[in-house]
């Protein structure tokens, strides 16, 4: 089946579904998502939205804690920009009937977190992020331009390569007309042309075998765009969230940063207080020192898990404050208010992804990308806790200013793109083999590109990855496509352009630690690493990105 719009979104994150919302008003705008259209990153996140509210805090404050949060390798113009639009894009959310958690004078309630010098955090308890989704989805269903489709997934963008044809010119770019995507109740592939296609897929967390992240979260956007050309850039920026429930059934639930920002402290199991000794900011350090932190005392001690301990803080205060998270944990016999919450590191977001300007344009023609999924130059080596959701909402709303425009004032024909040839059979016993891929990427990955890496373990991983990565891909051309094997693809992705990056950073910075290179070396420091497809797709990069020193 060939469907067209104007505007193709990728993803029913914060970040696609306020994109939507603005681009509905100019044209016609098909959203998919690969689940229900609740699940995505943004429906775990607890903390919240950071922003220049208080009049006592400032937009330079807020700069200047991005940027120390970055460790040098955030793009100034980039974090200005989304400081100095954090308040209105707030507020928008408001008018929307976002009902964010007031004080008694009716004024937001404004929460702390690591790396922040004031308390800018605006929230709705400890699931700000469900109640931003669904009061945008509940937006979205009722535009008569937006039409979701749920149990989708995209499966590859549109471009020359499905024509053919290759761009030679070194000044020329492809085109994105849209992408083939897989019904998966039907088990069918349609061609979904569109004027601007928008990646809004969010990150790739299960890459890693301990993740906050939903199951959905398989990197999709990332390996997509990178097999159509477009440049990628800081994948080796992996952060780890210091604080998940450590239980065998607890799926790596998230604590959330708000938690230290109240008042909890970090302990050993003998009760020593620890985080004093790596950071002046204690508990409320950077998350890549906190992570980095609980990861040394526990190879220290041997223990499997450090503790978290809120109880000398005010019960009833706490259940009010974060109820999700007291609820969640007396699912698995703890009582936040009476002992410590056992506590470990696991993957939460990527820094990097694809290479986009202000504007949210990739180096593909017609792609736009924002949220997790886009590389804005926002976060660096290293997010500041609560700038997700607040990126996601400022670059939806330039991609939509942008978009907009794309459309009316370049000529856009779509041309004939043929369907999808699903030749082959599906060889179940085949699949049982492949399908074992996935865990042994996670571990890998986890136990060789975590929190410390070393040359010896990249390299170790990257010579595995490959190998697991060229089976996936001779399955994948011989048999029908299936949701799980486009996931499964796309995380060997993913995680190669982890290890590539993270090979290319002969330091250590912010979120990236090597034993081989400790040291952060400001004299001599490395820009953005680049990965790249083509062998013109850097130079057309470079060309248009003239003003950036990379």
């Amino acid at each position: 089946m060939l469907y067209q719009t104007d505007f193709l979104v990728i993803g029913s994150g914060i970040a696609g579904l306020s994109f939507a919302l603005a681009a509905a008003n100019c044209g016609t705008v098909a959203i998919i998502t690969k689940k229900e259209q609740a699940e995505s990153n943004t429906n775990y996140a607890q903390g919240g939205i950071a922003s220049v509210v208080a009049p006592t805090d400032s937009f330079d404050s807020h700069i200047e804690d991005t940027l120390k949060a970055g460790a040098g390798l955030c793009h100034r113009d980039a974090v200005q920009l989304l400081v100095q639009e954090g308040p209105r894009r707030v507020q928008e959310l408001v008018r929307f009937g976002v009902e964010f958690t007031r004080n008694p004078q009716n004024q937001f309630d404004l929460g702390r977190e690591g790396g922040h010098s004031q308390n800018r955090i605006v929230h709705a308890r400890d699931f700000t992020g469900k109640m931003v989704e669904n009061t945008l989805l509940e937006a979205t269903r009722m535009h008569p331009n937006i039409q979701i489709f749920e149990n989708y997934i995209a499966i590859d963008l549109l471009t020359e390569h499905h024509l053919g044809a290759e761009i030679e010119s070194q000044t020329d770019f492809y085109t994105c007309w849209g992408a083939y995507v897989l019904n998966e109740e039907k088990r069918d592939i349609h061609r979904f042309l569109a004027k601007a296609t928008i990646l809004a897929t969010g990150g790739g967390g299960q890459v890693y075998l301990h993740t906050t992240n939903p199951s959905i979260a398989t990197g999709d956007g990332v390996a997509m765009a990178y097999r159509a050309g477009a440049v990628i850039a800081n994948m080796e920026f992996i952060q780890f969230h210091p604080t998940t429930l450590f239980h065998p059934s607890a799926n790596s639930f998230l604590i959330s940063e708000a938690v230290r920002g109240f008042g909890g402290l970090l302990r050993t199991q003998k009760g020593e207080r620890f985080m004093p000794r790596y950071h002046e900011l204690a508990e409320l350090a950077p998350r890549d020192i906190v992570a980095r932190a609980i990861d040394s005392e526990l190879k220290k001690s041997g223990d499997e898990y450090v503790l978290l301990d809120v109880t000398h803080l005010d019960a009833k205060q706490l259940r009010e404050r974060f109820p999700r998270i007291y609820e969640q944990c007396l699912k698995f016999n703890f009582d936040i208010t009476r002992e410590p919450i056992p506590v470990v590191p696991a993957a939460h977001y990527a820094c990097g992804g694809v290479v986009t300007n202000l504007n949210g344009q990739t180096t593909i023609r017609g792609l736009y990308a924002c949220g997790e999924v886009a590389h804005t130059g926002v976060h660096g080596a290293n997010r500041l806790a609560s700038n997700s959701l607040l990126e996601a909402l400022v670059f939806a709303y330039q991609v939509y200013g942008h978009s907009v425009e794309y459309i009316k004032n370049f000529s856009i024909q779509f041309p004939e793109i043929p369907s999808w040839n699903d030749e082959g059979t599906f060889n179940h016993e085949e699949w049982v083999l492949v399908s074992h891929d996935k865990a042994e990427i996670q571990e890998l990955m986890w136990d060789y590109v975590g929190i410390v890496r070393s040359n010896l373990r990249l390299e170790r991983a990257r010579r595995r990855v490959e190998l697991i990565a060229n089976e996936i891909e001779q399955f994948y051309k011989k048999t029908k496509v299936t949701a799980s094997l486009i996931e499964l693809r796309n995380l060997a992705s993913v995680a190669q352009l982890i290890i590539t990056s993270a090979l290319q950073r002969t330091e250590s910075r912010g979120l990236h630690y090597t034993t081989d290179y400790p040291q952060c070396d400001d004299k001599n420091w490395q820009r953005d690493t680049l990965i790249v497809s083509g062998k013109n797709e850097k130079q057309r990069f470079l060309n248009s990105y003239p003003d950036i020193d990379w």
